[in-house]
């Protein structure tokens, strides 16, 4: 089936072709309802034409590019995969201490037959969304929201599912009075021993610690076009290169992408998007991400509690594992046993 232009459709740097190939599309579609005359063969050519035009422009994307996809504005976010995904959904609020951060979603749900807790950040789609939810970067409330969700979820054995897309937590003066680093280290601690299955995904920005908070899981999956860093390109290139200019350099240096992380074992499954990204066919994302869901949790939902927390704690040693060059080649001379350094 040819992917469809949108009418107000938002095109990436480097989709110029494709812009230009969509503009032709609506002039002859306009056309043909002002002048009420049939072009549809043309259209039809037309519109098989821009499935290669897409084809080729994602055939080959540099991390700069892929990053440029995952913050596209007309990408799925939490709240769409919420009605795309999940079934009876029953929203909870509050974190019981400040307030309601509604970058954080959170509440009960169905995933398939399976109930589920499910919590995700949601950057939102216009201005007065953004301002509402901050554009995704939550505050200390909302991590504590998100634990609090969690352990109702232990309470009653229910899965987690965390959908992650931030650029990362708000760093403002009154979320740091709040304790937003402390939020989000004791969110680290506590779901490194919730006693449930977790499956986490990053389906767009998956920004440094705002990630994290939410991120300690069992599975770990990532969106192809999704990225996953300790810091954004940009604030890498300010503090390297004095200058966000180099973000793109800076985003091959961090190695972020799907593939990157697969290749290092920090990820467990890369979900494959349609053809020019999520934004092109929400429903077909949405559908891969389901399956990859339903079939990640289905693998480890039934493991002893004791099992899954060790696989976890396991999981989580072997992040950050390498070796150096002088302990690989030469153990013997420095009188150790080579093994790998953390």
């Amino acid at each position: 089936m040819a992917l469809q232009p949108a009418n107000s459709a938002v095109y990436l740097p480097f989709e110029s072709e494709l812009a230009e190939h969509d503009r032709k599309i609506r002039e002859i579609e306009e056309l043909s309802r002002a002048n009420k005359m049939d072009f549809s063969e043309e259209l039809r050519v037309l519109r098989e034409r821009r499935v290669d035009i897409v084809r080729k422009a994602y055939s080959n994307l540099g991390p700069w590019e892929r990053i440029q996809v995952s913050r596209h504005e007309r990408r799925p976010q939490t709240r769409d995969y919420l009605d795309l995904i999940f079934t009876d959904f029953m929203e909870l609020s509050g974190d019981r201490m400040f307030a309601d951060d509604l970058a954080i979603v959170a509440g009960l749900a169905r995933l398939g037959d399976e109930r589920v807790m499910v919590i995700g950040q949601h950057k939102g789609r216009n201005v007065r969304e953004r301002h509402l939810t901050n554009a995704g970067s939550p505050h200390p409330e909302g991590y504590r929201k998100a634990m609090l969700k969690m352990r109702l979820a232990e309470r009653f054995a229910l899965p987690v599912v965390c959908l992650i897309d931030t650029k990362g937590a708000f760093p403002g003066t009154g979320a740091e009075e709040r304790g937003q680093a402390a939020a989000i280290a004791e969110n680290l601690r506590d779901m490194s021993v919730l006693r449930v299955p977790v499956v986490a995904v990053v389906i767009g920005e998956g920004g440094s610690g705002g990630a994290l908070g939410i991120g300690v899981a069992d599975r770990l999956l990532m969106m192809e076009y999704a990225y996953y860093s300790v810091i954004s390109p940009e604030g890498c290139a300010a503090i390297l290169w004095k200058s966000a200019s180099n973000a793109a350099e800076a985003a091959a240096a961090l190695k972020i992408t799907a593939g990157d992380l697969a290749e290092m074992k920090i990820i467990d499954e890369i979900v494959k998007e349609p053809l020019g990204g999520a934004h092109q066919d929400p429903k077909a994302a949405a559908d891969t991400l389901k399956a990859a869901l339903l079939r990640n949790l289905a693998e480890i939902k039934g493991l002893p509690v004791d099992r899954l927390l060790a696989e976890r704690y396991a999981r989580l040693r072997r992040h950050g594992v390498w070796m150096e060059g002088a302990a690989a080649s030469a153990p013997a001379a420095a009188g150790g046993s080579g093994e790998a350094r953390k």
